[in-house]
């Protein structure tokens, strides 16, 4: 019964951290056009930002729905990996992918969150418990050194701890806790994303579908196909995925991201066993000026500093203003909406 409004923009494959990298132009932030909207799912969080839609969907890889939501001041949620069926994604990094809901309140979330959760024929890797609810979560943890990292806006960091003593006085428990192997998530991240990016995008090659420039043989057809036809970013990536899983450096790089992924993993389950969620800022700066950090990839994707954690580990993860990313155990969202609205109902 629900009504689709249409298309939203975002980065070319879902790749970029402002939908600047979009063929149809950038998508400006709602409360103050001169600002990025986020991304990759810029579109997604402005459509609702601006009143335009109830709700919108949109894909999370590395924090690409919880990132726009932070930016345009909407809720975005990133459920379990496989909780919602990926059928009909565009993939970018498989082992990373979700699709999740964008919303003006935690409640609209929660509604269209169990609406599309569940197994789905058409992809194998979906699946959601019929029995995922747990006690209500009281014990709240916050990473010890979070903030030691450099680039963190001052104006995040007192917003932030602002909301933690309101979490304290409404009888929330603030513990902090060690995840000494976080602070390794973005380097895992951008060697294990670019990869699965240069196997997903292979099949763009003009022969099968899509885009196609024609030269004068079939190896200078599919040699101008590939360079027209993908963005920088989308060229960026597919170059350093394809160098990570070269012969000589797969090792050194892919399998030890990997390893590092899994001890990752580790951290989040030995954390969850003293605290019932995890929270951090969702983006380490408010959001940034248009063209501001297009000639900076490196400061572009330290803005997923906070995000990639979860999506290595497969967990859920909720942003809900102001900047505040709630992270629970696998399908445990029912945590992560009962502190969302919790936090609503501070601010």
């Amino acid at each position: 019964g629900v009504v689709f409004m249409g298309r939203v923009n975002m980065d070319e494959f879902a790749m970029g951290g402002s939908t600047e990298n979009s063929a149809y132009g950038v998508t400006k932030n709602p409360h103050d056009t001169s600002k990025v909207a986020g991304g990759s799912s810029g579109g997604s969080a402005a459509s609702v930002a601006m009143n335009a839609v109830l709700a919108s969907l949109g894909s999370d890889t590395g924090g690409s729905i919880r990132q726009p939501a932070a930016f345009c001041e909407v809720v975005g949620l990133k459920p379990t990996y496989g909780a919602v069926s990926r059928h009909g994604l565009m993939a970018m990094g498989s082992s990373l992918d979700v699709i999740g809901p964008l919303a003006k309140t935690v409640d609209d979330v929660e509604t269209i969150f169990h609406a599309i959760k569940g197994k789905d024929a058409y992809d194998s890797t979906s699946f959601y418990p019929s029995e995922s609810k747990g006690e209500k979560p009281r014990r709240v943890g916050i990473v010890k050194g979070l903030f030691d990292q450099g680039g963190i806006d001052p104006e995040v960091r007192i917003s932030f701890e602002g909301m933690l003593e309101k979490l304290k006085s409404a009888g929330f428990e603030i513990i902090e806790i060690e995840m000494p192997y976080l602070r390794y998530s973005l380097a895992a991240y951008y060697v294990i994303m670019p990869a699965e990016v240069s196997s997903n995008m292979a099949r763009f090659d003009g022969m099968k579908y899509g885009f196609k420039k024609d030269g004068e043989n079939l190896l200078e057809d599919y040699l101008l196909t590939r360079a027209e036809g993908f963005g920088k970013e989308v060229r960026r990536r597919i170059m350093l995925g394809t160098y990570v899983l070269s012969s000589g450096y797969h090792d050194a790089y892919y399998e030890k991201a990997n390893a590092v992924r899994d001890i990752i993993r580790s951290d989040f389950t030995e954390a969850f066993k003293d605290v019932d969620v995890i929270l951090t800022p969702t983006t380490p700066t408010p959001a940034f000026k248009i063209g501001e950090k297009t000639s900076d990839p490196l400061s572009m994707y330290l803005e997923d500093v906070f995000t990639v954690p979860a999506n290595l580990a497969g967990i859920p993860a909720l942003s809900v203003p102001p900047n505040v990313q709630i992270m629970a155990p696998h399908y445990r969202e029912d945590a992560l909406f009962a502190i969302g609205k919790a936090i609503e109902n501070l601010r």
